[in-house]
């Protein structure tokens, strides 16, 4: 689309709106036309297009879908954006705001290992992935600016990859790659390239958009189904808080979650605990000890816990019993803190950023609301839903630790990875 189109279907704010509500578009608009600009003057081009890739916020299934397990997901106002147009060779380069310019040679597509957790590494296995599928891979210019905070929680990696995908599949393959298949795509990415072993959940969620619940059982064929319910008319507010810390270290911590669940259920004859039935692990724990840690067999509990509690959270919602769906929010933050260990890191317990945000939000909230570790945990972010009537309470509790702007108002938003239509 041409510079000037582009610029008059911005201050029009119409398909911005849709994204990110009205009480955010003046401030969007800002944010497209300086990387409309920053574009055009960069490389030199008039005729570019916009794409936006959504964060996302795991509201039930905390560490299941690694063991194809089911989660309940939503995409978040908060997103990725992209500015980008096909450049005619087999180099994408990019422009990351905050960070250094990089590209990379698609004529090389072999995984590297002293690429790991780099973002070069997501768009060379992205592309890798794709080429193999038989679509059409090629280079581009691009500028992305985020706004899904690294370490949030809300998953800014899963978010640039179903970028990637999306810029990869209207550039050059007319918009076809399906929703579902680009999350398959940059998890694939993430495994192999980035070396990060992730479920599904993240680009499932932020590539599909809007409120789903996904059942991995078949993760090759994961069962995405939109779930139709309506938070604002709650009169509460979804709240992600950013804790802070350094995720930077806890690949092994990470890696320890799906490592532990998986043992317990080879211990039983199985893959993973999708396989193995809630009764038939407590049946086992005595004969497991020795065999597998006391840690693993928490955490193979904790899973059994939430894959069930996940169906009945969507039965709640689908119900519109949101007192029974809160309690289970609840249920899930507490099965997270005692059984799957995943709210402060076993190498260094004296960094408990999680803890004491969610000792915050028991103390701001009492008995209203929910609260609970929100994502992979260790560091990073909690999630509450907060009662309308306590939220500058809850804001005004928790951000003089964590700092002024850390707690994040958000809405589901309906959009997944797309191109922005204006």
């Amino acid at each position: 689309m041409q510079k000037d189109q582009l610029l008059q279907a911005i201050n029009n704010g119409a398909a911005l709106t849709k994204l990110y509500g009205s009480d955010a578009l003046e401030a969007q608009k800002s944010r497209y036309v300086s990387l409309a600009e920053e574009f055009s003057n960069t490389y030199n081009k008039a005729d570019f297009d916009f794409f936006s890739s959504p964060g996302r916020t795991e509201i039930g299934g905390n560490h299941t879908d690694h063991n194809f397990g089911r989660v309940l997901a939503g995409a978040v106002n908060l997103d990725n954006v992209a500015v980008a147009a096909a450049n005619g060779s087999m180099t994408v380069n990019v422009i990351s705001r905050g960070f250094s310019k990089f590209s990379v040679d698609l004529n090389n597509l072999e995984p590297n290992k002293a690429e790991y957790y780099t973002s070069e590494s997501l768009i060379r296995g992205v592309a890798a992935r794709l080429k193999e599928l038989d679509y059409k891979i090629g280079g581009f210019d691009c500028i992305v600016d985020s706004g899904v905070p690294k370490g949030s929680g809300i998953s800014s990696s899963a978010s640039f990859e179903v970028l990637i995908g999306a810029i990869f599949s209207h550039l050059f393959n007319e918009g076809k790659l399906d929703p579902v298949l680009n999350a398959q795509i940059g998890q694939y990415a993430e495994n192999v390239f980035f070396g990060k072993p992730c479920g599904l959940m993240d680009q499932t969620a932020c590539s599909v958009g809007g409120l789903i619940t996904i059942d991995f059982a078949d993760p090759s064929k994961p069962i995405v189904k939109k779930v139709d319910f309506d938070f604002i008319k709650t009169g509460y507010s979804l709240v992600i808080t950013d804790t802070g810390g350094n995720h930077a270290d806890l690949n092994d911590e990470y890696a320890s979650l799906p490592s532990d669940m998986k043992g317990v259920a080879a211990q039983m004859g199985k893959k993973v605990l999708r396989e193995v039935e809630p009764q038939q692990l407590i049946d086992a724990i005595p004969s497991l000890r020795g065999k597998v840690t006391d840690r693993a067999i928490l955490r193979a509990i904790h899973f059994e816990g939430d894959n069930a509690r996940v169906a009945n959270q969507v039965a709640a919602l689908e119900k519109n019993d949101f007192n029974a769906f809160l309690q289970m929010v609840k249920d899930s933050g507490r099965s997270s803190f005692m059984y799957n260990q995943n709210v402060f890191p076993s190498s260094a317990p004296e960094e408990q950023g999680i803890s004491l945000a969610l000792a915050l939000s028991d103390i701001a909230l009492g008995s209203e609301g929910a609260y609970r570790v929100h994502g992979g945990g260790f560091a990073g972010t909690i999630q509450a839903f907060v009662p309308q009537n306590l939220l500058n309470k809850y804001i005004n509790t928790l951000e003089p630790t964590f700092g002024k702007g850390k707690c994040h108002k958000l809405f589901i938003r309906p959009q997944g990875s797309i191109k922005v239509e204006f």
